[in-house]
């Protein structure tokens, strides 16, 4: 990974990570990939992201036409890739992992995230038991609190991708 590494304040690790280093962490993909880079990480504990919002989000076109706003679910969904992120980082095997969301609790949305917004995504771990986790996770837009929850995750093997189906054997001859 191409992370800065920088002495934490707090005596953390300050990890740095760009949008080609979050695409080797995070299986998401456009369009719903929803972190662009990483401002801070305290291994295990907590990650501080960044997620900017423009008008090209395909999500615009239906929520709403004349009057953009981010979907309140998406706002949370970046802050649990924010948290895989911070999570999967810990596992050198987690091309083979999936961190799957599994419940969402006390979810506040505070105020609208519209184009030209820039979230910036705090989130906070409060458990993490081998294969299973629970975040406080706060978006942000400047210094006002836009949305926040409680996301819970489990870790788990990805499925073996399906083997190629074998061809059709040619029919014997003199066969229909």
């Amino acid at each position: 990974m191409s992370e800065s590494v920088n002495p934490a304040p707090d005596g953390g690790d300050n990890l740095t990570l760009d949008i080609q280093d979050i695409l080797r962490i995070l299986p998401h993909r456009f369009p719903l990939l929803l972190v662009d880079r990483i401002i801070h990480i305290t291994r295990t504990k907590r990650i501080v992201a960044i997620k900017n919002v423009t008008i090209n989000e395909p999500f615009f076109a239906g929520h709403f036409p004349d009057h953009p706003i981010m979907p309140g679910v998406l706002v949370v969904e970046a802050m649990a890739q924010a948290g895989g992120v911070l999570l999967l980082t810990e596992f050198t095997d987690r091309n083979e992992k999936l961190l799957l969301f599994t419940g969402i609790e006390r979810a506040r949305f505070r105020r609208p995230v519209i184009p030209g917004d820039q979230l910036r995504i705090e989130v906070d771990v409060l458990a993490w038991r081998g294969t299973a986790g629970r975040m406080q996770g706060k978006a942000y837009v400047g210094d006002k609190l836009a949305c926040e929850a409680i996301v819970t995750c489990r870790l788990v093997n990805r499925s073996p991708k399906p083997a190629e189906a074998a061809p059709e054997p040619a029919p014997a001859v003199g066969q229909p």
